[in-house]
């Protein structure tokens, strides 16, 4: 009986060993688990997925800083601007998906992407619709551009004349975020009926969306899930030199595809940059207990690269490194973009600006994305809006301005996910973990029983070695 003891438990521990090895080369449970992911994240009506999709449950916030001019006449006279950040003015943004139709082979959906702002005033510097903010009239340098481009010239010299439009103005934050009449623009608009009354840096996105998408929802490959293939009715944009940089890739930026590994290279498509964006993997992170890749947008996105040729408009014409210049894409508005205080840009941007300190911490673009389920758990989007100055003969209300990329204000578009949704989060990865990790299991337990195993094999030996006192006595006795 012991004998048979002994031999079930090493034919065990053996047979356990080799079952997990199997598993783990094989990698049955792992596969198992993907392919249950694989099929469950997908945009199917009344599934929990499409249900976030169309309604993120995050709370999103957009922080928005001023840079208020304290030196307009010295400016004027061909000194360097001093800056003064004020903010956060900070608003609860409320997104929903809308108008949403299903493919017809279910590979593609199509939805709006609504967007509203409401202020949050106790994570505020002050009241966004009393504080007052200098800073240049980006609606009369506009104005110049267009004239400058042989638009209407002798009308708008005349109109900036008459009604003593200056080089700087002050208005409400509210104002300038989400709009007012301007004078000029009101008198040219019946002359360009394309060109709005209203200007603002956010006029007509409050409330509304940025127009009209086709996602994949993900039915025909994980991979595909919430990717952007049209947008307005284009596959592709027009704005700029090459049919690589004109690319729609990737996601809007709300979700991405799940079981994401730290070598890809993630695309999103934010149509208030003009273009695609790709993110790289950073480091590993946690965030409410719950595993993390970083993901941020590396240097050479602005970089003033061979890659990056295509978005110097006109052709040729590069400003540098850490900017991009998208009045193309606003109806001529000589608009910059770049990333907070110019991080990440040539320094000849920040030395231009007396207030410009870049900093990492404070002003890079990431977002932390749960690796099993693709669901983003923490992101900061940043980006800063300038505006393109310059003595413009001919306009004597840009006096002996230095030619520079003027910073207007930056906005942090941050999403932290809550704890209700952590747990629940938790507990599908902790499920995971179990199923993916049972082949260790397996093998733990095939060690156990080949340590049991031995034990037997070193007790049955110890006992043949001692004998009994009869096996011990000599053979023949004298």
């Amino acid at each position: 009986m012991a004998r048979c003891c002994f031999y079930a438990v090493g034919t065990l521990s053996l047979l356990l060993l080799v079952t997990s090895v199997t598993l783990l080369v094989a990698r049955v449970f792992q596969k198992a688990v993907d392919q249950t992911i694989e099929k469950n994240i997908v945009l199917k009506n009344g599934s929990e997925t499409f249900d976030s999709w169309k309604k993120p449950p995050l709370p999103v916030y957009s922080q928005f800083y001023f840079f208020n001019v304290t030196n307009p006449e010295e400016i004027l006279r061909g000194e360097i601007p001093r800056l003064e950040e004020v903010g956060p003015y900070t608003y609860r943004e409320i997104r929903d998906k809308a108008e949403i139709q299903f493919g017809d082979n279910g590979t593609t959906i199509s939805a709006v992407s609504n967007k509203a702002y409401v202020f949050v005033r106790d994570q505020s510097v002050g009241d966004a619709r009393t504080d007052l903010i200098r800073t240049v009239n980006i609606p009369a340098v506009t104005a110049m551009e267009w004239a400058h481009q042989g638009f209407i010239q002798m009308l708008i010299q005349a109109l900036l004349k008459a009604y003593q439009q200056n080089f700087f103005v002050t208005h409400t934050v509210h104002d300038l975020l989400w709009g007012y009449k301007d004078e000029l623009l009101a008198l040219i608009h019946p002359f360009r009926p394309d060109v709005s009354p209203y200007f603002g840096l956010y006029y007509g996105r409050n409330g509304t969306n940025d127009g009209d998408y086709v996602f994949l929802t993900g039915e025909d490959n994980y991979l595909n899930f919430s990717k952007i293939v049209e947008w307005n009715g284009k596959t592709s944009l027009d704005w700029w030199a090459t049919d690589k940089c004109n690319m729609i890739n990737g996601t809007d930026g709300d979700s991405f595809h799940p079981l994401i590994t730290k070598d890809e290279t993630l695309y999103v498509f934010p149509s208030d940059f003009c273009r695609s964006l790709y993110i790289t993997f950073s480091n590993f992170e946690s965030v409410q207990g719950l595993p993390a890749f970083r993901f941020k947008v590396p240097e050479e996105i602005l970089a003033n690269t061979s890659d990056n040729a295509g978005f110097c408009v006109p052709t040729g014409k590069c400003l540098g490194s850490g900017v991009l210049n998208v009045s193309v894409c606003k109806s001529g508005a000589p608009i910059i973009l770049s990333f907070p205080h110019f991080y990440q840009a040539d320094e000849k941007f920040v030395s231009a600006i007396e207030g410009m300190h870049p900093n990492k911490e404070y002003h890079e673009t990431f977002v932390d994305i749960n690796p099993l389920t693709g669901i983003i758990l923490r992101a900061a989007k940043r980006f800063q809006v300038n505006v393109y100055v310059q003595k413009l003969d001919g306009f004597i209300e840009t006096g002996d301005v230095r030619t520079m990329v003027f910073p207007v204000m930056y906005v942090n578009e941050s999403v932290l996910i809550d704890k209700e949704t952590a747990s629940r989060l938790k507990s599908v990865v902790n499920t995971t973990l179990i199923v993916t990790n049972i082949p260790y299991i397996v093998m733990a337990l095939g060690v156990f029983f080949g340590f049991i195993f031995t034990w037997l094999a070193c007790r049955g030996q110890g006992s043949m070695d001692e004998g009994t006192a009869d096996e011990r006595a000599p053979l023949i006795r004298t």
